[in-house]
């Protein structure tokens, strides 16, 4: 029997955090290295660009707020189940939003980023509301909102409590961000669970935090592709290194540790077990690196069940993002257990589902075998 944790309010809730994809330590790795010439000077320039907002999500303080204009709400008129999007042209600046080139029902307007950030969002809405019966990131219909082609070589994408925000890349280490489905999936999903078990970021329920994010930033990308577990790749951020790049992406669920081993960026340092945990103050204690332990353990779990991973394993970890099962400081025992008392109540005690949650996290030793 698990011990219920109390869920955060909205008296509770600290003010949203920005979440980025691309970890810091890679970043910084690619920031010291002069053969790059200008990839090492836009990581150089991406990192002091997002420092004000780490250093402030580590002391779990209210960030500052970037230059913003806020825009209308949906329309009264909105149905649920239909998405309201809009899609904001930062023209290489740091305002946001920058200028609304796309709204909801309007038609192409010829640039890519714009067309692969409006389609992802419109994704992630169908996949939340078909898949679990959730009315966007928020549950009652909240508009999405992304921003394209911020920044100068911007070599990342973000959620800032608001909106997502996309990068372009340098064109020698990433391409633009909004790519990557997997990426759109995976920052969309920080807003629900701000909304819902809003995990601290920092240390495990940190690490926590991005798991859930790289859950069902892969489930999307299964989902629209109508793959099985079996047949997908669990990789987060697939397509974002250029070809010069001796990796296929940045995270892999199913091995962490292996996305990517290149002689500029070295190899993927994230562990796949407890008992190589990552003890750090970098990346607010490991968030990025330690979320492989957990990353594996759905993926074996999803494996073992077999079949469209978000209809088992997938609703397993969405029940126990949004119930009262997990508060803001759970850690990964807690989170475990929790899962498992989701997978008993909606399956049953002796379940296929719940055999498979406890064997995915047995595998890497978060629970006794």
């Amino acid at each position: 029997m698990t011990t219920r944790m109390p869920r955060a309010d909205a008296r509770t809730r600290t003010a949203a955090h920005r979440s980025w994809i691309v970890p810091p330590y890679l970043l910084a790795r690619i920031a010291v290295q002069p053969e790059l010439g200008h990839a090492a000077i836009a990581a150089r320039r991406t990192l002091d660009r997002d420092a004000p907002f780490r250093e402030f999500r580590c002391t779990d303080e209210h960030p500052p707020s970037p230059p913003t204009v806020r825009t209308e709400t949906a329309p009264a008129d909105r149905r649920p189940g239909h998405p309201y999007r809009r899609i904001s042209d930062a023209g290489r600046t740091e305002v946001l939003p920058g200028r609304l080139v796309r709204s909801e029902g309007e038609p192409d307007t010829g640039d890519e980023a714009v067309t692969e950030a409006y389609d992802g969002l419109g994704d992630m809405f169908g996949f939340l509301f078909e898949a679990y019966g959730r009315d966007s990131i928020d549950g009652a219909g909240m508009p999405l909102d992304a921003t394209v082609h911020y920044g100068r070589d911007y070599d990342n994408a973000f959620w800032d409590g608001e909106r997502m925000v996309f990068g372009d890349g340098d064109g020698e280490i990433f391409v633009g961000f909004t790519n990557s489905l997997s990426v759109i999936g995976h920052e969309l999903a920080h807003g629900v669970t701000e909304r819902t078990a809003n995990l601290r970021y920092q240390g495990q329920s940190g690490a926590l935090n991005e798991h859930v994010s790289d859950v069902f930033g892969a489930l999307l990308e299964q989902y629209v592709r109508r793959q099985e577990a079996r047949d997908a790749s669990w990789l987060i951020g697939e397509g974002l290194f250029t070809d010069q790049v001796e990796g296929d992406a940045i995270r892999s669920m199913i091995a962490p540790g292996t996305a990517y081993d290149d002689d500029v960026l070295g190899r993927d340092p994230q562990p796949a077990h407890l008992r190589d945990y990552i003890v750090t103050t970098d990346d607010n204690g490991g968030v990025h690196l330690n979320s492989g332990i957990p990353n594996r353990a759905f993926v074996v779990a999803a494996l073992r069940l077999g079949g469209p991973a978000w209809e088992r394993a997938g609703r397993v970890w969405y029940d126990t993002l949004t119930s009262d099962r997990i508060g803001r400081d759970t850690d990964f025992a807690g989170f475990a257990a929790a899962t498992l008392d989701a997978a008993r109540a909606r399956f049953g005690d002796t379940s296929a589902e719940a055999l498979a949650v406890a064997e995915g996290w047995a595998e890497v030793g978060v629970l006794a075998g």
